[in-house]
């Protein structure tokens, strides 16, 4: 394996779909049933391949693996692939879901299948190329490529209002990075690379730290979402298609929180320690406010939308507590959240395709019509909550007991949001799945079909996995995680030294 470019592989295999999907003409059912199994094929196949990244991985060692580096753009730019343990889970998470996604379209999407399909492996190759790229050039061009696929995804193939939902996606998320885009030119001038393995070992001065810092922060902030940058997500949620939905909510909104572990902390310490209680504020604030808005609602997507909000709260507070327990409760977190919400937006498309309604006051009674969903939904709802026993439950409480440690009185309040979560999951699952069966149109509704178990057992069973038995993925993270924070604690050091010295 060590001369096979298996990052370059997984990352444009996607492509090669892609491409096979463009010769065929989109003109008959039996045509864009090809295209569909195509994009089913290409999907699955890479991810088979990014099972080999997992196990040529070392967890014991700590630095960047299966390294690809070759010339680009001249003057120091490279193509420069590799992963670590903190990026490596999130390709494997990125190559499971997309499969997951392709098939959920199989009957949801009818117009445009042959962009449609396009269009998510187009989204698969620069997602897993963020994940990879170890050059912050190569990184910002996957970073903001990622906006177009999912833009076109809201915009064409969502519902009523999916213009306005796309563009205000695309503004928020665009305007935050051009600050980004600024920072790295300012980067670039002062270490005089774009090497972020050489980054990461240039001390930036702690002058230009702050201004640095928020740079990146607005566009990760935006992207994770943090209050008050929020307000973006619930409206893509709710035009976008399932599909859509699953992909924004299961992997784009982890960008931001790999953003801040692999830049925000290492390269600029002293600015993440002095904005740390800015983060914490903004955190809590979000964990409880999204959680009563969510109380609030009348569409099932919107409210899982906004505690998708609430649960990224969670892991913004881990990340900057910046000790093990913390850091790795929001690696967690974000794996867990993957597969839990994009598991829960799955449940709304099953719903939603047979009433072609989301509002919860349409619904009630449904297990004694679909007890197979019931019984998922309930799963999945439970891990929403944090349940131990389920993955939500993993998370969750390492993110509490790293910021108990950081801020006790930033843990007392964050924890609240565990009662709020329950109190939401619990009065959307009381209101669609129990009770009695009184409308006549839920009278004839059918359980779970084939297709749809194939989609949503696999996400429970690893939602149950991870929460009993989460060591597969600390195994992975643990030598990473540990380089982070050394080399954190040691940066601040020298910086406090520098400035008893002056």
């Amino acid at each position: 394996m060590t001369d096979w470019p298996i990052l370059s592989t997984v990352t444009y295999l996607p492509l090669v779909g892609a491409a096979l999907i463009l010769l065929i003409r989109d003109d008959n059912e039996a045509a864009r049933r090809n295209i569909r199994n195509i994009a089913l094929f290409a999907s699955i196949a890479t991810f088979i391949v990014s099972l080999f990244i997992w196990i040529g991985f070392d967890p014991a060692n700590a630095g960047f693996q299966m390294v690809e580096q070759s010339a680009w753009l001249g003057t120091g730019i490279t193509y420069h692939m590799g992963v670590d343990g903190i990026s490596m889970l999130f390709v494997i998470l990125t190559t499971f879901l997309i499969p997951i996604c392709i098939l959920a379209s199989f009957e949801s999407v009818e117009k445009r299948v042959k962009e449609y399909m396009v269009a998510f492996l187009v989204l698969e190759t620069l997602v897993v190329g963020v994940f990879c790229a170890l050059d912050i050039v190569l990184f910002y061009v996957f970073f903001e490529g990622s906006l177009i696929p999912m833009f076109l995804i809201i915009g064409v193939w969502g519902g009523k209002r999916r213009v306005y939902a796309s563009y205000k996606f695309f503004l928020y998320t665009f305007l935050g990075s051009v600050l980004m885009l600024v920072a790295i030119m300012a980067m670039y001038w002062t270490a005089g690379t774009t090497s972020i393995p050489e980054l990461l070992q240039f001390q930036f001065p702690v002058a230009i730290q702050p201004w640095l810092w928020f740079a990146f922060f607005a566009s990760f902030a935006v992207k994770m979402p943090m209050w008050p940058v929020h307000t973006w997500l619930p409206d893509a949620h709710v035009e976008a298609p399932t599909a859509g939905s699953v992909i924004l909510a299961g992997i784009l909104l982890k960008l931001g929180g790999y953003g801040f572990l692999r830049f925000s902390l290492p390269m600029f310490p002293v600015a993440s320690a002095d904005f740390a209680p800015l983060v914490y504020t903004l955190s809590v604030v979000a964990i409880i406010y999204t959680s009563l808005v969510a109380l609030m609602q009348e569409d099932i997507k919107k409210l899982i939308a906004y505690s998708s909000v609430a649960h990224m709260g969670f892991v913004t507070m881990g990340i900057f507590a910046v000790n093990e327990q913390g850091v790795q409760g929001a690696i967690f977190q974000m794996l867990s959240h993957g597969l839990v919400s994009g598991a829960l937006f799955l449940c709304v498309g099953v719903v939603y395709d047979r009433m072609h309604t989301r509002e919860i006051t349409a619904y009630g009674g449904l297990v004694n019509r679909m007890p197979a969903y019931a019984t998922a939904f309930l799963i999945l709802t439970m891990a929403n909550v944090g349940l131990p026993g389920t993955s939500g439950f993993v998370g969750e409480f390492l993110t509490l007991l790293g910021v108990f440690r950081a801020n006790t009185w930033v843990a007392i309040f964050a924890t609240t949001g565990v009662i709020w979560s329950a109190a939401y999951a619990l009065w959307l699952y009381r209101r669609v799945i129990f009770g009695a069966l009184e409308k006549e149109n839920l009278r004839s509704i059918l359980d779970l079909s084939g297709r749809e178990k194939v989609l949503l057992y696999p996400l429970v069973a690893l939602t149950i996995f991870f929460g009993v038995y989460p060591s597969p993925v600390f195994d992975v993270t643990t030598a990473s995680v540990e380089k982070l924070l050394s080399s954190y604690s040691a940066a601040l050091q020298a910086a406090q030294s520098v400035a008893l010295a002056q």
